[in-house]
């Protein structure tokens, strides 16, 4: 009887209604469906034969006992979003299995006997495959696989990055057809300069690349001179659409890409190598065609009038920022034989500082939001092998060139934005009042609330965020606000239109600096050059540009992701190898399970778990505590503390 019950309930289950979503598997045993009534959880045993990114049916059951969302229960594939994966492979005769690296995908694969394509490529067990799915798994039966590819044995491999890179989904190769595209590419300057008038030749005009000493693609120079009581500032970026044809192959291949992704130990570059680090890239001493903004300044720094046009110019030198940091603060550059600034680059260099301080004004003045930002980048030797972290902090030389970008891509925005150009505009919105809300305890914690109104700091009142910012400044709370106010901030997206920037306190923004490395600064370079030229709007590609908007912003969150999590197994793998050393840190978050701690010299973040803390103390945000390294899950990027 039991049974039958049973048997009635799946009947009725499976007649619900279903609505199609598609389904997004966060981690093993964890997913969630959205759709267009809302994102629901998937019941533990709801996921079936999806799998990571399908579109499916699912239907929707009221969890029991409970009265909250209901959860989903897959009943059905429309489409399928994975076609292949990278795995791991292994024998037990007479198939072959298959293990994916993303593991969120959740089943293992089989090579049935009678396919060759293991002997033909080589393939043993441990090795690390390429396959092309042949049969989806379903409730009745195992999935089934060809191997395509081989990519090396597993002891050869940083198996953990090449998890990173299968989780993502990113591509670590260009089809070849780029390829091919790209090897015939040249950069023919002179060519350029003969054929269009409109370009003007910059070569003579001083201007130098400043990047960090580990970049190989160089997309902007800078140059600067005084213009009267005012300067006139100067932004070259390379001209990528010169070279980068709409609707080629290599301009499908960016599309589909969106953006380079920066992983621990490599670049996944959006273009192939030949045109980012060769072609396009500004190097020293070298003719380059660019697209140069240049913006004259009053005394101020306020701008005066901006212009842009297309141009070719040579970069006197390819700087880094410790170079300019250490000739900014007195010391000695390396840029000439005897270790001394050339005088003319010094002065220049000095301007920028200059006017970089200005624009540093001008903005706060209008209400921007300047966050402290550090960044942790962990060092790897010649086999992979964590050997530092070095935190990469805001300094005199990377705001030179920071404030300049900002400079260029706000004048940019505003001309497109002031002829009504639809283009891939970078929107900022303001954060909700719930979001700040949830701020204020922590920030009333640490006392920086009490000379800033709370119903100010609520409504978004970008000077009430400057206010606690700089409250916090030099204190043993300036990191929690910080991170506590830039967590409150909406996500900044890609949109067709214009709709300004909270943050920067801009009326109109773009990202026009970067189109080596981001598919929307090739947007808008299409889009600036067709007004510069006159001619008439693309009609057909504003039809796709929503879509190819939404697209880019959703691949920028998961390089982003990527980036972190690559950097994240490497930090967990360093300190894996210091269990029992001692560090200061200060606490980020208090949770059920205990608190996050991010460590002063190197901002790893790791958890102190509750059962570690006693029951003496008093546990907040902001509070400073000495820890030990207890242990290490470089698969999970995972660091454990314990009191020290």
């Amino acid at each position: 009887m039991a049974r039958r019950g049973k048997s009635r309930h799946r009947k009725v289950r499976s007649r619900r209604p279903t609505i199609q979503g598609t389904l997004r598997v966060l981690r093993p045993g964890q997913a969630r469906v959205d759709t267009s009534e809302g994102t629901f959880a998937v019941a533990r045993r709801g996921l079936r034969e999806g799998m990571n990114g399908d579109e499916v049916l699912v239907s929707l059951v009221p969890m029991h006992g409970h009265h909250g969302d209901p959860v989903a229960y897959v009943q059905g594939v429309v489409h399928r979003a994975n076609t292949g994966f990278v795995g791991t492979y292994d024998l037990v005769d007479p198939l072959g299995v298959v293990s994916p690296l993303d593991g969120r995908l959740g089943h293992d694969f089989f090579v049935l006997p009678e396919d060759a394509s293991a002997a033909e490529k080589g393939v043993v067990a441990g090795d690390v495959v390429r396959v092309r799915i042949v049969e989806y798994p379903t409730r009745a039966s195992a999935g089934v696989v060809t191997i395509e590819q081989r990519l090396g044995s597993s002891d050869g491999l940083d198996m953990g990055v090449e998890g990173v890179i299968a989780s993502h989904g990113l591509s670590t190769e260009f089809p070849a057809s780029a390829l091919d595209e790209a090897e015939h590419v040249s950069a023919r300057v002179g060519e350029a300069m003969q054929t269009a008038a409109a370009r003007r030749d910059m070569r003579d005009v001083a201007c130098v690349t400043i990047d960090p000493t580990d970049a190989r693609d160089f997309d902007d120079a800078v140059g600067a001179r005084r213009d009267g009581a005012g300067f006139e500032l100067d932004v070259h970026i390379a001209d990528v659409t010169h070279y980068l044809s709409s609707g080629c192959s290599m301009d499908l291949e960016a599309q589909r890409r969106t953006c380079s992704v920066y992983l621990v130990d490599r670049v996944l570059p959006m273009l192939p190598e030949r045109l980012s680090n060769d072609v396009c890239s500004l190097r020293p001493n070298e003719d380059r065609l660019a697209v140069t903004v240049r913006m004259r300044l009053d005394a101020r720094g306020e701008v005066r009038s901006a212009e842009a046009f297309p141009s070719a110019i040579r970069s006197r030198a390819r700087l880094t920022y410790g170079e300019v940091d250490a000739y900014l603060d007195g010391g000695r550059s390396t840029e000439s034989d005897d270790g001394a600034m050339p005088a003319e680059l010094g002065r220049m260099l000095e301007l920028l500082d200059h006017i970089a301080q200005l624009r540093l004004k001008v903005r706060e003045r209008r209400g921007a939001v300047d966050f402290l930002t550090t960044e942790s980048k962990v060092t790897l030797d010649e086999k992979g092998r964590p050997t530092d972290i070095v935190v990469r902090r805001r300094t005199r030389a990377t705001s030179l060139v920071e404030e300049a970008m900002l400079l260029a891509n706000e004048s940019v925005a505003r001309m497109l934005c002031d002829a009504d150009v639809a283009t891939a505009y970078r929107v900022h919105e303001r954060p909700s009042p719930e979001d700040l809300k949830e701020c204020v305890p922590q920030l009333q914690e640490l006392g920086l609330l009490r000379e800033v109104g709370v119903d100010r700091l609520v409504a978004g009142d970008p000077t009430a965020l400057q206010e606690v910012l700089r409250a916090a400044r030099g204190t043993s709370g300036e990191v929690l606000a910080n991170s506590l106010l830039l967590r409150a901030q909406k996500r900044a997206l890609y949109l067709p239109h214009n709709d300004g920037h909270y943050a920067l306190g801009a009326r109109a923004y773009c990202h026009f600096t970067s189109p080596i490395r981001r598919y929307p600064d090739v947007l808008v370079h299409r889009a600036l050059k067709r007004l510069l030229a006159g001619d008439e709007p693309d009609r057909k590609g504003e039809q796709t540009l929503p879509q190819l908007c939404r697209t880019c912003s959703e691949q920028e969150r998961v390089a982003d992701l990527a980036a972190r999590d690559s950097q994240n197994l490497k930090m967990a793998e360093y300190y894996g190898e210091r269990i029992g050393e001692r560090y200061s840190g200060v606490v980020v978050s208090c949770e059920r399970y205990g608190l996050f701690v991010r460590l002063d010299d190197t901002g790893a973040e790791g958890l102190l778990p509750s059962r570690e803390l006693g029951y003496e103390r008093k546990w907040y945000p902001g509070k400073h505590v000495a820890v030990k390294i207890a242990g290490a899950d470089p698969a999970r990027g995972r660091i454990d503390f314990a009191l020290a």
